[in-house]
């Protein structure tokens, strides 16, 4: 359930505008942009006899984005301003915002063209708000989420799955506007310098710059930690897939479904989900088109990619849900919560590098892409300047321009939020939803979109203790006491 975004408002970025849409006021929104109708065929050879899923083979064949991009000159000396490495939605828009101010930028990524693997989704309010409609190849006016098989939750707030081309295409379209150039290869190693930092790629071809930032995501390791990273893990296996019937509300998404009624006659995998519950993700474009998620929201340690695939399947037969063809497949893995990376320090950081994730959600692309251009304001002060801030005065703007004090103390409140869901079993969790999303929408809708203050954090915690049933109070009072210390903790810390 991802959801990876950041104004453009730039000449080069400039999307066409269309009508605000507000999610606080119903509306009635049409898709901008429909997904291709996928023709129903005879699939007699490809659909499974015993009904799983698992049998068929994915038909996604990735395919390189046809874009003409300003390569790097091997005969030219390799000398810029900032190098980032990762051509991803946070490493792109970073590049082509920093590159505006005629400020040298080179993308270093092992394949810039490539289609992004994963799907995202988003709220459509945040992309609006970035003028990023045009975005989405699907809107549905509305969420809703199954607590259990007696009550469900329809939620008044607009959701849209991403085009991953549309939005990659305009990210590389700022990119090369604006002089930007790339350079297809891994980097191996960084060597930081007073001034400066040298990058070596695995092709032999060495680049310098006064700012490397790393945009490559979780599986980096040129990011300095002083804490053990005690991550949560939400892990989920996805399918784009055709199916014979669904019973999915064609204008709704389904957020969440926590009903476990598909175990009745598996009771190992029951026991498990009592203990480590997953839920079903569902975005139904047609009758027969429907993208199915079943996820681990956060757990620790990492919850078996087998079995979340063994409940997805028990989900889906109960449904009567017939897959004949699986048209692309996803396995999706994100380290959430633990600890900033240490601030300040020579690599820049932007996405999953530099704990953007949201420690409760898994959310990552909204909140990455709104903060591309503060990041990107701050190198171009420092980098653009006369005065050409560079080392450490240079390392401390970026990392306290991206990590104020009020949004690390408000990290720590969303890290909270992630060690009680962990601390859940499948009942504590449905309680908890079923009071979150009774509170007032700007409380559920801040959480879920990382804009809350810490006195509004504060508010929504009385608001959802309130809110809750007595046995979800009992789990909060019994549950909850030591990562409250420990926050409460990491808060004084960070604020000395």
């Amino acid at each position: 359930m991802e959801a990876l975004i950041t104004p453009l408002s730039s000449p080069s970025l400039s999307i066409s505008q269309t009508p605000n849409l507000s999610s606080f006021s119903p509306l009635t929104i049409h898709p901008i942009f429909s997904p291709k109708p996928y023709k129903k065929r005879n699939c007699s050879t490809q659909i499974s006899k015993f009904g799983n899923f698992l049998d068929l083979i994915p038909e996604n064949k990735s395919t390189p984005i046809k874009f003409d991009l300003n390569w790097v000159n091997p005969s030219h000396k390799h000398r810029y301003d900032v190098i980032v490495i990762g051509a991803g939605p946070a490493g792109l828009c970073l590049a082509g915002r920093v590159a505006q101010q005629e400020i040298r930028v080179c993308v270093v990524d092992p394949d810039p063209l490539s289609m992004w693997p994963n799907n995202y989704g988003s709220w459509v309010d945040e992309l609006s708000s970035l003028n990023l409609d045009s975005c989405f190849d699907k809107i549905w006016p509305m969420a809703c989420v199954h607590i259990d098989d007696h009550k469900t939750k329809y939620l008044d707030r607009p959701y849209g799955r991403i085009d991953r081309k549309i939005l990659k295409k305009k990210l590389l379209g700022g990119c090369v506007s604006n002089g930007v150039r790339f350079h297809k290869a891994k980097v191996w190693k960084i060597d930081h310098q007073e001034f400066e930092s040298l990058i070596v790629c695995d092709d032999g071809n060495e680049f310098k710059a006064s700012l490397v930032v790393d945009a490559s995501g979780f599986a980096s390791s040129f990011m300095e930690y002083d804490k053990p990273r005690n991550y949560g893990y939400q892990i989920a296996h996805g399918i784009l897939a055709e199916v014979e019937e669904h019973p999915f509300d064609l204008d709704k998404m389904l957020l969440m479904d926590w009903r476990d009624s598909h175990m009745g006659n598996e009771p190992s995998l029951r026991v498990g989900n009592s203990r480590f519950p997953t839920f079903l993700y569902a975005m139904p474009f047609d009758s027969n088109l429907v993208f199915l998620e079943e996820t681990s929201l956060v757990s620790r340690p990492v919850l078996s990619y087998k079995e979340v695939k063994s409940r997805m399947v028990a989900r889906l037969r109960h449904m009567g849900i017939k897959v004949n063809r699986v048209i692309e497949n996803e396995k999706c893995l994100i380290p959430m919560g633990g600890p900033l990376p240490v601030i300040p320090q020579p690599i820049m950081g932007i996405g999953g590098t530099a704990g953007l994730v949201h420690p409760s959600t898994g959310y990552t692309v909204a909140k990455t892409l709104t903060l591309a251009p503060v990041l990107a304001e701050t190198i171009i002060e420092c980098l653009g300047s006369t005065r050409m801030i560079r080392g450490q005065p240079l390392y401390h703007r970026a990392w306290n321009g991206l990590w104020p004090l009020e949004q690390r103390l408000t990290r720590e409140f969303y890290r909270f939020g992630m060690e009680t869901l962990l601390k859940l079993d499948l009942d504590g969790t449905r309680n908890f939803f079923d009071a979150f999303f009774d509170l007032d929408p700007k409380y559920w809708h801040g959480f879920l979109s990382s804009r809350l203050s810490l006195m509004e954090l504060a508010m929504l915690s009385l608001s959802l203790f309130g809110h809750s049933s007595s046995s979800s109070r009992l789990d909060i009072v019994t549950k909850c006491p030591v990562p409250l210390v420990k926050m409460m903790g990491n808060l004084v810390v960070e604020s000395i």
